[in-house]
């Protein structure tokens, strides 16, 4: 990439520390429609916004403000728009249209408007799969092209790049095993005979290190498909400017986003079908002991996400309601765990546990240090709650910055995180154990653990009674 500005790799903005939301150093005050606050910028129209992004001869936007805008203006304007009055806004201020063309001035502003170009694939690779958008980008490239013949290759990398990155990413959709959710509650039936057709966790794996290790590579893998305007995209509104439509009329872009929320609920289940299948007492106690010990060393690598679900899955009444089978189990570790993950005071344990390993990702040598992969739903919480506790826009119409910059420091980091290339040798064996074995809806979890433990009390009686009728068909 030679004669190209550097970029930056995206980690060195996001990370807390460097990413600055100091865009400018003026005091207070107004510039070019832009409203700053010591020295923040805090709000602007869209235009303005539109106009700050778009680099010249002698001007190019800083990264923050770069990720921060093309995050947040798909509220305002959809990415084809966007790019289509960036082009024109170029054409326009560059003459671009001139029938004798500025070489040496061109040549100023060609590589920058190729950089933010570059930046814009990098960071949101899905907005090019529309066509739309691959034909401004080839536009505005053939029009600059004629000054230097190097601009010609550049956009040849730059589309090879993005090819790359869209075809890696849809392999990778395709490539994680489908989950599934075909579900079989007639595994209860097998509890009285032998359980020659279902393999549990402990024959695939023996050992909660290695376990982890693969929850871990799931858990990866499906982070890195997520976009970072999935977050955005998720909680589009009608945009009050524009009553006509929200701004994604076709259906909203967040399925990665939805297919990470199923694995988590999958390995919840899992965990709890593992631990109410088995017919004896002692071996129930034993893979309640061994998710302890996956769970704990989810909790060593920085996996937060794979030891939120398995202790829900813990959790799940079918499962604490088995009393005889958890005072076979040591649980003074389960506690602690418990413990870490507890939501009092908004999870303020797991987000200390969450800042010390975002620390020691800031600070790490191998990948295996930089491993930080957050209790997802709280995440989209925070964010959702972000989101809905802000306006978009301020009441005399201006797109409220603040905000925004608040929005890409969450997601920033995200990025960052899902960046991480995963240490561990896969196992596909496990992987695919994961992904695939049965699992008992809540139904099935109830009548599992009453053929386990038997009911308690009336309700419990009758709840059983039932079960058995409609999933057995016994009476």
């Amino acid at each position: 990439q030679e004669g190209m500005p550097q970029t930056l790799t995206s980690t060195s903005m996001f990370t807390p520390c460097g990413f600055s939301p100091h865009l400018h150093t003026s005091k207070e005050g107004e510039q070019g429609g832009l409203i700053f606050q010591d020295g923040n910028l805090t709000s602007a129209s869209l235009d303005a916004l539109i106009q700050h992004l778009i680099p010249t001869t002698d001007y190019y936007p800083e990264k923050a403000y770069i990720f921060t805008f093309l995050l947040s203006s798909r509220l305002f304007i959809e990415p084809h728009e966007l790019l289509s009055r960036v082009c024109h806004k170029c054409i326009e201020q560059q003459r671009l249209d001139d029938p004798v063309l500025d070489k040496a001035r061109i040549r100023k502003f060609g590589p920058k408007i190729l950089q933010l170009l570059t930046e814009w694939t990098e960071t949101f690779p899905y907005d090019f799969q529309e066509e739309r958008m691959i034909g401004h980008l080839k536009d505005m490239i053939h029009r600059i092209a004629p000054c230097d013949e190097a601009y010609w290759k550049k956009m040849n990398q730059l589309l090879q790049a993005l090819n790359q990155k869209l075809a890696t990413l849809s392999h990778g959709q395709e490539g994680i095993v489908k989950i599934s959710t075909a579900v079989s509650d007639k595994l209860v039936a097998f509890k009285t005979k032998p359980p020659s057709i279902q393999r549990e966790i402990l024959s695939v794996c023996s050992d909660p290190y290695t376990l982890a290790q693969q929850l871990t590579h799931v858990e990866l893998e499906r982070l890195s498909h997520i976009g970072p305007e999935e977050f955005v995209q998720a909680f589009v509104h009608k945009d009050p400017l524009d009553g006509t439509k929200t701004c994604f009329s076709e259906q909203k872009k967040t399925s990665n986003l939805e297919a990470y929320v199923k694995w988590f609920n999958r390995l919840c289940y899992l965990v709890a079908t593992e631990i109410c299948m088995p017919a004896k007492k002692k071996q129930r106690a034993q893979v309640i002991e061994f998710f302890i010990d996956v769970a704990r060393e989810c909790f060593n690598i920085g996996n937060f996400n794979s030891l939120m679900a398995i202790i829900s899955g813990m959790n799940m009444s079918p499962v604490s309601r088995l009393k005889k089978t958890w005072s076979k189990v040591k649980t003074a570790k389960f506690f602690i765990l418990e413990h870490q993950m507890d939501p009092t005071g908004n999870f303020y344990n797991y987000r200390t546990a969450l800042r010390g390993a975002a620390h020691r990702s800031l600070t790490a040598h191998s990948n295996r240090e930089k491993i930080v992969i957050p209790f997802f739903s709280l995440l989209i919480k925070d964010i959702y709650f972000l989101n809905e506790g802000c306006a978009n826009r301020l009441p005399n119409g201006h797109v409220n910055f603040e905000k925004f910059l608040e929005l890409a420091k969450q997601v920033g980091e995200f990025i960052t995180w899902k960046q991480v290339e995963c240490p561990f040798e896969q196992d596909p064996n496990i992987i695919h154990y994961l992904h695939t074995a049965p699992i008992f809806t809540e139904d099935g979890l109830y009548l599992a653990s009453y053929e386990s433990e038997s009911p308690e009390n009336q309700t419990e009686k009758d709840r059983w009674k039932s079960l058995r009728s409609t999933i057995l068909g016994k009476t």
